[in-house]
């Protein structure tokens, strides 16, 4: 051994800290969460009343907000064709506006109002929706002698799924609408645009009130951006998921102007690539009327979302006065913008943007962000490599046997990475495997101990087996863990630099982490803190701080938002959903602080516990404990719909091949036969089987929307006795003429309740060709059968429409095409008759179901 590496040897303290002290470590960062974290997440404003109003003149008040909200609701549910949708809750609206106009200053403002009524066609989805006779309540607030003809629009429905009142999908949002309404009209507010208040009136059928404005109304051509207002759960705090796109001086405006700031790039890149099985009416005004804008909507306790728990009193009193701040501030702001003259100067490319805790807003453009990106990444390796060489000088050793050291923990790091991602991934898929997925739905604290316990024992237990057997030979524990570290920042560092190469803005939510730390260790080598035993703990723990925080925040809040959803969604493993993006949580939070733990004496044993708990919460996953569903606050949702169907043969006089009647049951999440034992044992009631999927449209089922099309899988049908068959949909061949040997065209009329499903299928090679509907889904090529949606709100006037068929042959014998129409009774609970409400009465106090009648009708024509 040289002289040198004599002079520079150090003797290799390995002294720990008592076991003892580890509890109080853990403990230490779960009061930060529960004290910090989740209080920041519902932190709301108190609720002003009209007695503030006296004192402070222009504020926004919750409490009248609040009193007609309560009015609203009790009209109950607002179905698209009832007469609480198109009369009463449409005079509701007009009176709340007219006392506004009353009350507002005609001085400064020109105020009119306007009720449309529309119908159209446009594809949706793979879906053809054709509405019929909607209607709109639409607003239009312009400073008197304007200087411009730029719009704002702010929009939001008034009318709701079958069954619920729709209190907070989007009553709540209507009210806020009609308060801010007030309030700049009432109050001398600087206005250069002019501001235009959709009160839509036909979202959930879907989304065909925005398309019928943005379309066909005068006002809407002048219209440059929108604010559009919704609500995925019932009350909370409002999340701006959407912004854009490439526009990104609205973000400016958000960031300067919303007191309450909850946004996040990431919620933008989730909904937009699929993630969240939902749709706005954002899209609409995005897709048709090529205009930017801002979507907000409410999240919390999006268990009750479309239910019949949707109600005025589950709301939390101060959502009113924290959302309306938030509204009022931004459309004030957007009210006098001049990039509203002419948005597309300014439409520059995206921004990346985020809440702190709610504390505060951070807002760049997408180009800044990759530059703070590489600036950063480059700033991580330097550090490392510096770091790295001069620990070969503190130590005495070799570099490059620092720098192999640092190679074998890099590849210690990255086996606790893999282990950890393997075992939640294999929690996730054995759940479901044996149907116990979903035992967090109710119960979200069991999401510790399925994921975030796997996680913390993966990348932790292989790290304390290194270091309990590299005592005599390896480096100074304090390095060791250092160094391992290290090689974790690193990792990140690399996906960081992938995130940047594709383009993908939410690196920025890795960039908090490796800046931190990187942070650290930076103080620590200044200080030289990192040469000492345990000092180093104090600038690293102390830059832990806000990442912990503010991923927590961002961990807390997407279960608020994801783990609902679940409880909706029946394709996926909605296990492996919770615990992938469980795992990327823990990726950046849990391997800064869960390799501290080895620095406490019996570490193998402390972090042994974490994997204990695991097994223990799987085995509570299999106990009543972690039963998914709660009455009331966690339900399980099926659709039922008392069915009528008669099948027609190819003959000439269309003669009835077979008719039946039952129930059609349609489960919607990942538990299909959680109440078969309920429904059919001891019980006269029995599945029919699935025999005609092999003949008939959908397997003759009562299809409703296009979502249930993926969903008919899980679906089942149950004989029974016939439902009141007065309102059944007809159909009648007005025409069929040959334009030439390989074409012909049907003329179609179709008559029936206010929701009609029309399926077409060719047969026997002939190809539809033209039809009367939008071109696009015969333009796209779309596999049949073509989905037609009809609905109509006031006119009940049958739909005729033109078929247009080419045939591969000139020989038209047989069939040219299968035509099944499904017609729907969603809003008439009178007509449901006393069986199907015994098969209803069935069904457990945890499961929601939602029922109508329908019927299925199909004929070879």
């Amino acid at each position: 051994m040289n002289s040198k590496y004599e002079n520079m040897k150090i003797i290799y303290n390995r002294s720990k800290i008592g076991w003892y002290w580890a509890p109080l470590f853990v403990a230490f960062w779960f009061l930060l969460y529960y004290l910090v974290v989740v209080p920041s997440f519902h932190s709301m404003p108190p609720l002003k009343t009209v007695q503030d109003e006296l004192q402070q003149p222009g504020q926004f008040i919750g409490e009248r907000a609040e009193g007609t909200l309560l009015r609203l609701s009790k009209i109950g549910p607002k179905v698209v064709g009832s007469a609480a949708n198109e009369q009463v809750a449409v005079q509701f609206l007009l009176s709340e506006i007219n006392d506004i106009i009353d009350g507002g200053r005609d001085d400064l403002y020109d105020i009119e109002k306007d009720v449309q009524i529309a119908s159209g066609n446009y594809l949706l989805w793979s879906m053809v929706n054709v509405y019929q006779s909607v209607q709109n309540v639409v607003v239009k607030v312009s400073p008197k002698n304007p200087t411009t003809e730029a719009a704002l629009l702010i929009n939001s429905h008034f009318d709701s799924v079958p069954g619920s009142s729709g209190a907070g999908d989007a009553g709540m949002m209507c009210v806020i609408m009609l308060e801010v309404l007030r309030v700049i009209t009432k109050y001398e507010t600087p206005l250069t645009n002019t501001l235009i208040f959709l009160f839509n009136g036909a979202e959930e059928n879907p989304l065909q009130g925005s398309h019928a404005f943005i379309t066909q109304h005068p006002w809407a051509m002048n219209v440059r951006a929108v604010v559009n207002l919704d609500s995925a759960g019932s009350g909370g705090r409002e999340i701006l998921f959407q912004s854009g796109p490439d526009h990104p001086w609205l973000m400016k405006y958000y960031g300067k102007h919303i007191s309450h700031p909850f946004a996040s790039t990431i919620g933008e890149e989730l909904f937009q690539n699929g993630f969240i099985p939902s749709e706005t009416d954002y899209r609409i005004f995005r897709d048709f009327g090529k205009i930017p804008g801002l979507d907000m909507a409410h999240t919390l306790n999006g268990y009750v979302y479309h239910t019949k728990y949707d109600r005025f009193n589950i709301i939390p009193r101060r959502t009113y006065q924290l959302t309306g701040d938030n509204v009022l501030g931004l459309i004030k702001g957007l009210a006098n913008a001049p990039e509203l003259e002419n948005p597309d100067k300014y439409a520059e490319g995206h921004m990346i943007f985020f809440d702190v805790l709610g504390w505060f807003f951070i807002y760049y453009p997408e180009h800044v962000g990759v530059i703070i990106n590489i600036c950063v990444c480059v700033l991580v390796l330097a550090t490392i490599v510096v770091y790295i060489w001069s620990m070969a000088s503190n130590t005495g050793m070799f570099r490059r046997r620092i720098f192999a050291k640092f190679g074998i923990l890099a590849a210690l790091q990255l086996c606790g990475v893999l282990l950890s991602v393997g075992l939640v991934i294999c929690i996730a898929l054995f759940l479901d495997a044996v149907g116990l997925s979903m035992a967090w739905y109710s119960q979200t604290w069991m999401i510790f101990g399925l994921y975030f316990c796997p996680m913390f024992f993966g990348l932790g237990i292989l790290p304390a087996i290194y270091f309990s057997r590299t005592k005599e030979h390896g480096l100074p524990l304090g390095y060791g863990i250092q160094l391992l570290m290290h090689s974790h920042c690193l990792i990140l560092t690399a996906i960081t630099i992938i995130m940047i190469c594709f383009n993908v803005r939410s690196a920025f939510i890795l960039l908090i982490c490796i800046g931190f730390y990187t942070l650290s260790v930076l103080l620590n080598m200044a200080t030289c803190a990192h040469k000492t035993n345990f000092l180093w703990l104090i600038p690293h723990c102390l830059c832990q701080l806000l990442p912990f925080m503010f991923y927590t925040y961002c961990c807390y809040a997407s279960y608020v938002v994801l783990a609902p959803m679940q409880g909706r969604e029946s394709g996926s493993n909605p296990d492996l959903l919770i615990g992938v993006y469980t795992a990327l949580f823990c990726l950046l939070l849990s391997p800064f602080i869960i390799p501290l733990l080895c620095l406490f004496r019996k570490s193998k044993t402390i972090i042994s516990l974490f994997g204990i708990c695991t097994l223990v919460f799987i085995i509570l996953a299999a106990t009543p404990v972690a039963f998914p569903y709660v009455e009331k606050t966690a339900v399980q949702r099926f659709f039922a719909v008392h069915t009528t169907r008669t099948f027609h043969n190819a003959d000439a006089a269309h003669s009835v091949n077979h008719t039946d009647s039952g129930y059609f049951v349609m489960p919607v999440d990942r538990h299909p036969n959680s109440v078969d034992s309920i429904l059919f044992e001891g019980t006269n009631l029995t599945k029919a089987d699935r025999s005609t999927c092999d003949t008939e449209i959908m397997c003759g089922f009562p299809i409703y929307s296009s979502r249930w099309v993926k969903a008919v899988d899980n679906s089942y049908w149950v004989p029974g006795p016939e439902p009141n068959k007065d309102y059944l949909p007809t159909l009648r061949i007005i025409n069929k003429e040959s334009t030439s040997r390989t074409n012909i065209i049907f003329t179609l009329e179709v008559a029936g309740p206010d929701h009609v499903s029309i399926f077409i299928e060719p047969r026997q090679g002939a190809k539809l060709v033209d039809w009367t509907f939008t071109k696009e889904p015969l333009e796209k090529s779309l596999p049949p059968p073509h989905y037609v949606y009809w609905s109509y709100a006031l006119d009940p006037t049958p739909m005729r429409f033109n078929l247009e068929f080419e045939h591969n042959s000139e020989d038209w014998s047989g069939a040219t095409f299968r035509v099944a129409i499904m017609g729907h009774r969603i809003h008439d609970d009178m007509f449901i008759d006393k069986d199907f409400r015994e098969f209803l009465a069935r069904f457990p106090p945890w499961a929601h179901v939602n029922s109508w009648i329908g019927s299925y009708n199909s004929w070879q024509l």
